[in-house]
């Protein structure tokens, strides 16, 4: 079984108790530790609220995180380079995502699959 990288969203939602999340996070935590990218770690306590932070923090510490490194950034500057020729613009925290899933051959779990175009991505079939 392929690891599960949990984007930005699916994290934020897991924190606000969607039931349908939360069924999704324990699915595959069955099959080993979830990952989530250095930057989502990045935006989720960019946005933490104060009364939130001790258990935001908790649920990152329960995950693997995978930093991003000159591989991944040069990826992921393909990425962008190469949907801008198409008239596609990626976000970059999105297009570093993408490259550390395809990179590492990890299923990206986002209930935001239009941000990720990419076909060779393999994506979790949310609920």
């Amino acid at each position: 079984m392929a690891d599960h990288l949990l984007d930005t969203d699916v994290l934020i939602w897991f924190l606000r108790g969607r039931k349908e999340t939360r069924a999704v996070f324990q699915e595959i935590e069955a099959g080993g530790i979830p990952l989530c990218s250095a930057l989502s770690v990045l935006e989720i306590m960019f946005g933490v609220r104060e009364k939130e932070e001790k258990v935001t923090r908790y649920l990152l510490r329960s995950l693997r995180v995978v930093p991003v490194g000159e591989k991944e950034a040069e990826k992921a500057a393909s990425l962008m380079r190469d949907y801008r020729k198409g008239g596609i613009t990626l976000d970059l925290v999105d297009a570093v995502i993408a490259a550390t899933c395809l990179l590492h051959d990890l299923v990206l779990v986002t209930y935001n699959r239009s941000h990720y175009p990419m076909p060779p991505l393999k994506l979790f079939k949310m609920p």
